[in-house]
């Protein structure tokens, strides 16, 4: 079995930074090594001791860069990679005049195709190596991703979108059709190789109740899938859901009611919730997932993270590309922290590191296989330059900490920052 051994400056984290100063939180070796072998991390330590385990394998040398686990997307919307940066006033108008457009062209199994590898390659060109993705709601558009993905071993969480009313004929289902598609997706795609699914009802204002039931009896048949939908993003969508299910308590009920809840759960926005949806989000164990750069581009609100974290609620952050304006999880940070203060927080670099790697991952559940440098774990990898630009250089040498490095990245790195990108252990940018 082929072995690789890179060297470089490591950094993994064994839990959330309670602070700035809280540095055994995370690993940080400064003349480091992995050791990859069959698409895991075989071996992490300093360059002279894992040399030695495998004193034949070839060194690939990142220094002076950093290298960090991939970065995870958990919220991303696979046919809305060609309507970012569309001009709109809100949510509702936006989702009408762009992404309903958009995503009935993926009804054709040909675009869906020609769209997977585009959508893939800005990924883990951004050093993104696992996303949760909401496909269209043609089940051909969840195929055409999925084996794309597979045939570039990435790991990978998807579902079709299903919605069964309050949108256009071109991407309307029936609750029938929508269980019966992700049925045969879960059947055929579910736990093979690298990839999951996720039952993905789009939201209650598109969803029946009888579809919210379809969704729930998939989760009930399939426990181990995720789920994944949208959540109290705008004001006159939460109205809008008041409407349609008068007879509900609030917003979280209509998912309540149709068996979602619970730790698989991604609940994409969570901008404006009540005290009750909150206390049984933490309650249930479902994910509240920050979308900070679409939040931010549609007006639609601020994240109250401390708020939620102080409730038990588990956190995660997302791009949610198209709403979203990059696919760099680096300009997510940054654009975060921007937020974040806007309420009176100050998220330290360390906080925001671990969020996109580990904590990303155990928001998934998946924090075992990625989502740090583990021995054991998948070689998802990304590394990164903090000089990869006159303007980082600049700002770099005044830099005199770690967790200022990791600023600098945050602030001023995007795309330009990864240096190389690493899926199932093999260098794919």
């Amino acid at each position: 079995m082929a072995e690789r051994l890179l060297r470089g400056r490591l950094l993994s984290f064994r839990r959330r930074p309670e602070g700035p100063e809280d540095t055994a939180a995370f690993d940080y070796i400064e003349d480091g090594a992995l050791l990859l072998r069959g698409g895991q991390i075989a071996a992490r330590g300093d360059f002279a001791a894992v040399r030695r385990k495998a004193p034949e394998a070839p060194v690939t040398d990142h220094r002076p860069h950093l290298i960090l686990p991939g970065f995870i997307d958990p919220h991303i919307h696979f046919p809305q990679l060609q309507v970012v940066a569309s001009w709109g006033a809100e949510l509702l108008d936006w989702l009408e005049t762009y992404t309903f457009p958009a995503e009935a062209a993926y009804a054709d199994p040909a675009h869906a195709q020609a769209m997977a590898d585009p959508f893939l390659d800005r990924l883990v060109e951004h050093g993104t190596t696992t996303a949760a993705v909401y496909c269209s709601s043609h089940a051909c558009s969840a195929e055409a991703l999925f084996a794309a993905a597979e045939r570039r071993g990435m790991r990978l969480i998807a579902g079709k979108v299903m919605m069964d009313r309050n949108c256009p004929e071109g991407v309307r289902d029936t609750a029938q059709a929508s269980y019966d598609d992700s049925k045969a997706l879960i059947g055929r795609w579910h736990g093979r190789r690298r990839l999951g699914y996720a039952i993905s009802p789009r939201f209650s204002v598109t969803s029946s109740a009888e579809q919210l039931e379809a969704a729930g009896a998939l989760a009930a048949e399939h426990p181990d899938c995720h789920r994944q939908t949208h959540i109290s993003e705008n004001h006159a969508e939460i109205a809008a859901v008041k409407r349609l299910f008068p007879d509900a308590r609030d917003y979280l009920d209509t998912y309540e009611r149709a068996g979602l809840l619970g730790p698989q759960l991604l609940l994409g926005h969570c901008l404006h919730l009540e005290p009750r949806e909150i206390a049984r989000i933490a309650e249930t164990g479902a994910r509240a997932v920050f979308c900070p750069t679409s939040n931010l581009f549609l007006g639609s609100g601020l994240f109250d993270r401390a708020g939620l974290e102080g409730a038990g609620v588990t956190t995660a952050v997302a791009t949610d590309i198209g709403g979203g304006t990059s696919w760099s999880m680096l300009d997510t940070l940054a654009e975060g922290y921007k937020a974040l203060a806007l309420r009176g927080e100050r998220l330290h670099p360390f906080e925001t590191f671990h969020w996109a790697t580990r904590g990303n991952a155990e928001a998934l559940g998946l924090v075992d296989r990625i989502g740090t440098l583990d021995e054991g774990t998948e070689a998802d990898l990304v590394v990164l330059d903090p000089f990869a630009t006159p303007a980082m250089r600049l700002r770099m040498d005044r830099a005199e900490t770690l967790a200022e490095e990791l600023f600098v990245l945050q602030v001023m790195g995007g795309r330009a920052a990864v240096a190389a990108t690493y899926v199932d252990g093999i260098p794919v940018t």
